[in-house]
């Protein structure tokens, strides 16, 4: 039976999308690693990436992630609400499924020697991994942050790390890598701007300080929001559930004279978890996970057809990686309807490909160009008049086709050379210079795939229009639909190339691409609407 491993590493960074996407693509990078959730903050400025897969893939997407985060994190640039010590500050890893504690205790100090050994940093165990009692708390091991960690470990016998140099690294600073159960991270949001209030409510609700056990607190300033907030972890969430931790901090906030402004979950959180709340505040009397809808459509589908609802289990979580194959079989088989080329679509249900923005909008590209080519074909066939000028247009339509499906394959080699170019050596100052140009290089490159997506699906778009002057009610939803897909391409493409020019030293270049994507999205826009606006004038409301 497959053994299944969750890693939630958190990132010393939170307002630069591009160097995220960066790590989340060397995490995805690796056969049988899924990326589960990713999420940012600008005002904590960190990042939390949660992955699982089989401990060796696991284990080697973590030190992948730590190799491309120290590259691209400078912790004397960084400045954020949130305590950390390193560029990867924290890296837990978690039993999910046929894996033992015991177990991922010792792949969490498999990784720690081998990040310290082949990068060059000093790595703290804690928690579960920890090798001395102090260390435990993940609070005592970052203790002081990265500034004072940096004077410490020079000579502070409790500052020796467990691997590598008793000296920071200079822009990634330390590490802490641990083995942990699953905890649920929730922040609750407060209506008022005084921090002095957020840190009173903290400690008042924190286990270490006589509050909820199983609670560990710290008050934060979200001067982005306007904002203070109390970030909690609940490292035991069923003996200490969420609804109890939220009561406690409105209590608190009450006797202040504050409301509760708003709640968030960081990370993943289980379904039981949510059920507990459901099921304390609604005061449901017969409550079970039976009652939930999905659970029982699992179930159904387990006993009706056995080939599907063979992998599903009672963890959600578990249940959406172990189906990924089987996933990724049944998209296969659905597109076979469509001429697209099958390995492109079933690599990305699978999600061998990265599942990022510039792989999509080319399928979608790809969707968008078939179902032209079948509205062209419905035309011509119901006005002869007009056959020669479709021909035409469905030559273009299957030049447009195959030109997205190599763009598909390119954007994920793209992809790959970018990562290439962050893992250049950068020992001498010669080959530091040679890897910052590969870098930018290499970034302008993959900008370049995404583009040529857009300029294809405008092209699309193009033809569309043509279509629809010719007129053929018969196919006006096919040619709405394909204009929707085609500007979805042209969304997908800026989604992918508007991050990335954030980073290109070459303004000009980094401009011009710009402005190009944003002209391709408002006039693809404008055709899209103009067709579904009549296509719904076709279809008018009988009132």
């Amino acid at each position: 039976m497959k053994k299944i491993v969750e890693c939630i590493p958190n990132f010393s960074e939170g307002r630069d999308a591009q160097k995220i996407a960066l790590i989340a693509s060397a995490i995805s990078s690796v056969d049988g690693v899924a990326v589960l959730d990713r999420t940012m903050d600008a005002d904590h400025n960190r990042s939390v990436i949660t992955f699982a897969g089989e401990p060796e893939g696991v284990l080697l997407a973590a030190i992948r992630a730590a190799a491309t985060a120290i590259e691209l994190i400078d912790l004397n640039q960084h400045d954020g609400e949130h305590p950390r010590m390193g560029a990867l500050d924290v890296l837990p890893f978690v039993p999910i499924k046929n894996v033992t504690m015991e177990e991922c205790v010792e792949l969490a100090r498999k990784a720690g020697a081998r990040i310290a050994d082949e990068l060059d940093i000093p790595v703290y165990l804690y928690e579960q991994a920890a090798t001395r009692p102090d260390r435990i708390d993940l609070a005592n091991v970052r203790r002081g942050e990265f500034e004072s960690i940096r004077e410490e470990i020079l000579f502070h016998p409790d500052r020796k790390p467990d691997f590598g140099p008793r000296q920071i690294h200079p822009t990634a600073g330390a590490m802490a890598v641990g083995a942990r159960n699953p905890l649920i991270a929730f922040n609750i949001n407060l209506a008022t701007e005084d921090l002095t209030v957020a840190k009173k409510i903290a400690k008042a609700v924190r286990g270490s300080s006589g509050g909820l056990q199983n609670v560990k607190a710290l008050a934060m300033q979200l001067k982005n929001r306007r904002r203070v907030q109390v970030s909690m972890n609940l490292v035991n969430y069923e003996s200490t559930p969420i609804f109890r931790a939220f009561d406690m901090v409105k209590r608190e906030a009450e006797r202040y004279g504050i409301a509760i402004a708003g709640t968030e979950i960081v990370g993943l959180v289980p379904q039981s978890a949510l059920n507990a709340s459901s099921e304390f505040y609604l005061q449901l009397e017969n409550f079970s996970d039976d009652l939930v809808l999905e659970n029982r459509l699992h179930a159904a589908l387990a006993e009706s057809f056995p080939e599907i609802g063979a992998g599903l289990k009672d963890d959600a979580a578990i249940e959406d990686f172990e189906s990924l194959e089987s996933a990724a079989e049944m998209t296969a088989t659905f597109v076979e309807k469509t001429p697209v080329e099958q390995s492109q679509a079933s690599a990305i249900a699978a999600r061998s490909l990265s599942p990022e923005s510039g792989s999509i909008a080319a399928y979608a590209g790809m969707l968008a160009t078939e179902l032209a080519i079948m509205v062209g074909k419905m035309t011509a066939s119901h006005k002869p008049s007009v056959e020669d000028e479709v021909a035409v247009m469905l030559e273009r339509l299957e030049q447009l086709s195959a030109d997205l499906q190599l763009a598909l394959k390119e954007d994920v080699e793209s992809r790959e050379r970018v990562l290439d170019a962050v893992n250049l050596s950068r020992e001498s100052e010669g080959e530091k210079l040679a890897r910052t140009m590969a870098i930018e290089q290499a970034t302008k490159n993959a900008i370049a795939i995404p583009l040529r997506i857009a300029e294809s699906a405008m092209q699309v778009l193009d033809i569309l229009s043509d279509l629809y002057e010719m007129g053929n009610a018969g196919g006006f939803s096919d040619l709405a639909l394909s204009a929707q897909l085609s500007v979805t391409a042209i969304r997908g493409a800026a989604y992918n190339i508007l991050p990335s020019v954030m980073n290109i030293s070459d303004r000009e270049f980094a401009e011009d691409c710009r402005a190009q994507i944003l002209d391709m999205l408002e006039t693809g826009n404008d055709v899209a609407d103009r067709i579904e606006s009549f296509f719904l004038r076709l279809y008018p409301s009988e009132n």
